[in-house]
Formats: C-alpha cells, structure tokens, sequence
C-alpha cells in the first residue's frame, strides 16, 4: 500500500521542473524494478496484512487492547483539524504525489475477528474497514491496500515514501472531498503491532492507510512489518 510525497516544486525555470520530475521518476522506476525482479523470483507477491485478532477490540475503541509494546510513539494531529462530517461512505482516494488514484471496496471482519482484504485481481483498489468510521466522519478511518500482488506491483507500493505534510483527498458518496494532511509515517513489525494506536478510537476525524513492508519473509511468503501512515481531517469542499 502507498500514498504521497510533497507535491512537485515549481521552480522558476523549466529544467527545475524537469529535473525534479527526472528525479521522481527515476526513483519510482528504480524500486519498480526491484519489485518486478522480486515478483519474478518468487513467483508471486505479498497480501495486504491482515490485523490480528487483539485488533478487533481496538477496532471497536474498547479497552484491554496493546498500546505500546512495540514501543511505537505518540500520535497527534500536527495541524488544524477540521469540524467531523457526517457518514458517507468513500468512493475515489486520490494522493498525486505518489500517483494513486483508485476506488475504494468495502471491508469486513471474517469469522475468526480479522480484517478482510481487497481482491488480489485488482490491483488499483483500495478498502476501508465498513463497520468503523467513514473517512471524515469523527474517529478513525481504517483504508487498506496491497503493496503488491501476484501479477505485480499494487496501488500502495509507494506508501512508506509518503512525508508529513503530504495530502490525500477522499471523495465520498454524499458528493463531498476530504482532504486529509498526513502526521507521521512509521513501520512496525508484525509480531509487535500497536493496535491500539493504529486501530483506537479518536476524538477528531483521522485516518490510518496501511498496507505491507520491511523485509519479505521467503518462508512464510509474507512482508515481516506492516507501513501506517497516521493522518487528520484539514479541510473538505464539495465534489
């Protein structure tokens, strides 16, 4: 899963501008190739993570949930929140910085208490968790997505680049766009995920985008952390 870097610089000549665009690209290309070569070796590529079971407690804001054994950091809106808006579902994420621009599916909760997760057939598809928040109603907003698939890279592989500061817009089926500035960007291993942090209740409207990272575990044919980026309600305008 992945979302967005600042936007482009607008230099005040023209090979200012190209030169930033060569840059991004030659990045993006880079670790492109790196997941196509992966994908090619192993055959296949990772699924979205599912939260444990202990998240489904959190999911709910109930107390007894992990808060800090992995010794994750505090987390706060940095900037100017925005009044919660009333529920609606999403239908479009959008973060241009990285290039996402995807519809959303919903997800629910399977038998055993885990979150399900997006088809793998798809891979410019993103979901939120559809028992909690709506993202932009007040609490926090689950969004989950594949870093990458079997036939390739995913709609989030460009997650983890993702800096403070950085904007991802919802668009929600009530004809409104919430506009989410990013707070934090932090990895967190599997074994040692704070669910509470990440899956908690709020008191503004927030958002967690989540999706797989770190090493891959050859073994369990698996990514042995998972990327979340913690974000807040700035603004919202209609469609």
């Amino acid at each position: 899963m992945v979302h967005h870097p600042p936007h482009a610089h607008t230099g005040t000549a023209g090979s200012d501008v190209r030169s930033s665009r060569v840059l991004r690209w030659a990045v993006a290309s880079a670790l492109l190739g790196a997941v196509l070569i992966y994908n090619s070796a192993e055959g296949r590529g990772s699924a979205l993570p599912e939260p444990p079971p202990a998240a489904v407690p959190a999911l709910a804001g109930s107390p007894g949930a992990d808060t800090s054994s992995s010794g994750a950091p505090a987390h706060a809106p940095t900037g100017p929140v925005a009044p919660a808006l009333p529920r609606s579902s999403p239908t479009r994420l959008s973060i241009p910085a990285i290039g996402v621009n995807a519809p959303f599916t919903p997800l629910h909760l399977d038998s055993s208490g885990r979150l399900g997760v997006p088809p793998e057939n798809n891979t410019n598809l993103v979901g939120w968790y559809a028992e909690g928040p709506t993202p932009g109603e007040r609490g926090n907003a689950i969004v989950a997505g594949h870093v990458d698939t079997t036939t390739g890279p995913a709609v989030f592989l460009f997650l983890s680049l993702l800096k403070p500061g950085s904007t991802a817009d919802i668009t929600r089926a009530d004809g409104t766009v919430a506009t989410f500035r990013v707070d934090s960007v932090h990895t967190y291993p599997k074994d040692a995920f704070p669910d509470q942090l990440v899956y908690g209740d709020t008191k503004d409207a927030e958002l967690r985008l989540i999706t797989c990272g770190g090493t891959y575990d050859r073994g369990k044919h698996d990514y042995r952390s998972n990327v979340v980026v913690f974000a807040h309600l700035e603004s919202s305008r209609k469609a």
